[in-house]
């Protein structure tokens, strides 16, 4: 195992404010993206003790859902929500570390 693939396995997810902000907003779902992102926080782990690379794993983690968001909810939706995504990130948003 690489040592870029060590570190991988190791980083769990830290949900930042703003993510708990949204979790927050309702409440009926917060349970259930909470265990929804501990399973694919599991199955990241997995993949990059199989060897998987950690950059290819995030990539077709990124592929999957956004496939399954077109599924759910079609692609003019899917393409508005990934819209938003720039912005987010940009700020911080799905950063493991903190920002000053």
């Amino acid at each position: 195992m690489s040592q870029r693939q060590a570190g991988a396995a190791n980083v769990r997810p830290v949900m930042n404010n703003t993510l708990l902000a949204a979790l927050m907003e309702d409440p009926e779902t917060a349970e259930s993206r909470r265990e929804a992102l501990g399973f694919v926080t599991d199955a990241f782990a997995e993949a990059i003790m199989a060897g998987v690379e950690s950059e290819d794993f995030a990539h077709a983690a990124l592929f999957a859902a956004l496939q399954e968001l077109v599924a759910i909810h079609g692609e003019e939706l899917a393409a508005t929500f990934a819209r938003t995504l720039p912005e987010r990130i940009q700020s911080g948003e799905f950063s493991l570390t903190h920002r000053h």
